[in-house]
């Protein structure tokens, strides 16, 4: 009995020790953001990878047309997802700077989630 009293928490160690002394809603508002924010990083290197690729397939299409319509589609696609990626990145900063509300950080006042 002593034994289980003299550690000070449980912790998982598949997440490591930086969990000690943390509630789980600490650690979602830590992780929401990061999260958010690794997804337009990844997107954004999606977004790159697909226009050079597409740049590639029209450089060497050789005037074949279908070759040059699928890299025209895929720049068309790149250019698209990416336009909705800002979409949603301004989005949200408007509902930050508008309502005051900072959705990165999910410190929104009194309610707790």
């Amino acid at each position: 009995m002593n034994k289980l009293l003299a550690q000070d928490s449980i912790t998982n160690p598949a997440l490591g020790s930086s969990l000690q002394g943390r509630s789980g809603v600490s650690f979602f508002q830590d992780l929401v953001p990061n999260v958010i924010g690794l997804a337009f990083v990844i997107g954004v290197l999606v977004f790159f990878f697909i226009m050079i690729i597409a740049a590639i397939q029209w450089i060497t299409s050789g005037g074949d047309k279908q070759a040059l319509e699928s890299a025209r589609g895929k720049l068309t696609n790149a250019i698209i997802g990416f336009v909705i990626l800002l979409l949603i990145f301004v989005i949200l900063k408007v509902i930050q700077d508008f309502f005051g509300l900072n959705i990165l950080s999910l410190d929104i006042g009194p309610l707790k989630i």
